[in-house]
């Protein structure tokens, strides 16, 4: 039964992808939807990092002493001032290791 809910989701992820991506299929997005998408990747990776960073033991925890909001922080401020995502996270990681 596993096996086969397995194949089936893997079905319906690569004809999701091979329509957008095939080039010899008419199926065109409009420049709306496109601008829309462009928001999709930062909205997840928000939605999954946010609990990350905030939330232990079921808690909000805004401690300023707390290592990943003080890593996350830290990632901004590199990420503003650098403009390199490596640099950024290079640092951002050994500042997180540092304190926790």
């Amino acid at each position: 039964m596993y096996w086969l809910l397995l194949i089936l989701m893997a079905i319906v992820v690569f004809a999701s992808r091979y329509l957008f991506l095939e080039p010899k299929l008419p199926l065109r997005l409009n420049d709306k939807v496109l601008r829309l998408l462009s928001y999709s990747a930062p909205a997840v990776l928000a939605a999954v990092i946010g609990p990350l960073v905030l939330i232990h033991d079921g808690e909000l925890n805004l401690n300023p002493l707390n290592p990943y909001l003080v890593g996350a922080m830290a990632a901004i401020i590199l990420m503003l001032l650098t403009r390199s995502t490596l640099i950024t996270a290079m640092l951002s990681m050994g500042l997180f290791l540092y304190i926790n």
